[in-house]
């Protein structure tokens, strides 16, 4: 899968909503408030977040917003030392917003995006409902 496939995807999710790319990475947002994304891909290192190694050639991450619920039914309740944030292609929590109930991918194969779009679409049914309870 490649970033343009990927957000071809997203600008297909999000009548009413709209991207923002900055510094290279890309913000999702089911809005024009872009308040708060709900999805993000990144292609490099930053000072705060480089356990990913994301400044490989051709590296880049997907992370998505699920929600505590589906998080936990993902990778239980327990944190996760044990995780090489440099996998490819494996569905894993965010090396830094995990605690947020965020997760991550890292190159997505076709196989794995198909797996992971309805977490997309619950990350996105989740920004909606965040704002309707404003």
């Amino acid at each position: 899968m490649t970033e343009d496939a990927i957000t071809d995807h997203f600008i297909d999710l999000l009548p009413g909503g709209h991207f923002e790319v900055a510094d290279d990475n890309t913000f999702f947002f089911h809005n024009a408030d872009n308040k708060f994304p709900f999805a993000t891909l990144v292609t490099k290192d930053s000072e705060f977040d480089s356990a990913s190694k994301l400044d490989r050639p051709g590296v880049f991450r997907l992370n998505i917003g699920v929600g505590k619920e589906t998080f936990h039914a993902l990778f239980g309740e327990q944190e996760q030392t044990d995780i090489d944030f440099t996998a490819l292609d494996r569905l894993m929590p965010h090396p830094v917003y995990g605690k947020m109930y965020w997760v991550c991918v890292i190159n997505p194969s076709d196989k794995t995006f198909e797996t992971i779009k309805p977490l997309i679409a619950q990350a996105r049914s989740l920004a909606v409902a965040r704002d309707r309870n404003k």
